[in-house]
């Protein structure tokens, strides 16, 4: 059990349970109990983190744009992914690890578009950490100079609390969504570097105010950048692809 969310990550933590009446021996059992809930927390993300800059040093030798797409479920992410591989693959090297609790689902949709996927499913685990990344990377093999998307599993608490090893944070939120997310969920919006809000093209049939959501987003992150899209209508997609071609260049060697 992981101790940072309750999910199942194979580690088991064993917490004190008690009434309302206690003695003085089990208010100390208590506090012992507590304690090491907190160690084990702080050693898990600790290990993560290690894994995580190892992933990040061999993205940086290989010259691997790797992002780590986050967002609540039914944002509409992989049909963004499907578009973006589909529209880009004449222009740029792409892999995907997919993430699920369940199903192949999302990678056989990747898998359409000819590119090279690999699927993680988690079973009860809610996020992606970096040791099921290392061990993905490790079995695809993503080519020097290419873009590596991770679609982490649909959450917007616990997956941001794991380092990945990814260059860019990409939170994505859906016109059909409350335009207070990213004050309900700042932890995520705090550490991404870009948000994007997709289907733009439902605006005119949901009460959502956009110019709401991007100051909510910009109060809990002041450089976060935003881009407003469509995979539907097609709007905001050229902006979208720019931004991921700057990106891709930045990360090659000069």
């Amino acid at each position: 059990m992981c101790a940072t969310c309750g999910c199942d990550t194979g580690a088991t933590i064993t917490m004190h349970e008690h009434g309302h009446q206690h003695d003085h021996s089990d208010h100390h059992l208590h506090e012992h109990s507590h304690k090491k809930v907190v160690d084990v927390e702080q050693d898990i993300l600790h290990e993560n983190n290690l894994l995580a800059e190892r992933n990040r040093g061999y993205f940086d030798a290989k010259n691997i744009l790797a992002l780590n797409l986050v967002s609540s479920p039914g944002s509409g992410k992989t049909s963004l992914l499907e578009k973006t591989l589909t529209d880009l693959k004449g222009d740029l090297n792409f892999a995907v690890i997919e993430g699920d609790q369940q199903t192949t689902n999302d990678a056989d949709r990747i898998h359409a578009t000819g590119t090279k996927v690999v699927q993680i499913n988690t079973g009860k685990g809610c996020h992606l950490d970096a040791h099921m990344v290392l061990h993905a990377v490790q079995g695809m093999k993503p080519v020097q100079d290419s873009v590596l998307f991770i679609e982490n599993v649909g959450n917007l608490v616990c997956p941001a609390m794991f380092d990945l090893g990814e260059k860019e944070r990409v939170v994505i939120i859906s016109v059909t969504e409350g335009d207070d997310k990213p004050l309900k969920y700042p932890d995520m919006f705090h550490s991404s570097t870009l948000c994007i809000i997709n289907k733009t093209d439902l605006l005119p049939y949901v009460p959502f105010d956009i110019e709401k959501v991007k100051a909510n987003a910009k109060k809990i992150n002041p450089a976060l950048e935003i881009i407003e899209l469509s995979c539907t209508s097609g709007e905001g997609l050229t902006t979208w692809y720019n931004w991921l071609k700057l990106k891709a260049v930045a990360a090659m060697p000069a």
